[in-house]
């Protein structure tokens, strides 16, 4: 885990965040709702196919979550990279798609 950290903070120095919003970046606009439904389809996705080879409740919910947020993080510095905003209501976003995910599966997966 310690590992994950030293990457997200060399890339986060190295690769910056723009120093100004996104004029369109809105907290309720189409991409916030691409975001959140993207992130519920692949936590609930990873935790089933986790679920399915094996593993238990804990661990499938806690790999799938490390996944979906690995996949939304990783969106905004390629967005970052190719001089397109890193933004942070994307990220909110993709947490609460993920929260919702996991809760879903949480009534599923009983």
């Amino acid at each position: 885990m310690r590992h994950a950290w030293i990457v997200f903070v060399a890339s986060w120095q190295f690769g910056g965040a723009p120093e100004r919003p996104r004029p369109d970046d809105e907290w309720f606009g189409r991409d916030k709702l691409y975001h959140f439904a993207g992130s519920a389809v692949i936590q609930s996705l990873s935790h089933s196919v986790l679920r399915a080879n094996g593993a238990d409740y804990a661990s499938a919910s806690g790999a799938a979550a490390g996944l979906t947020v690995g996949v939304g993080f990783t969106k905004e510095f390629v967005d970052r990279a190719v001089g397109k905003y890193f933004s942070w209501k994307d990220i909110a976003a993709d947490a609460a798609g993920t929260g919702t995910g996991a809760v879903l599966m949480r009534q599923v997966d009983r």
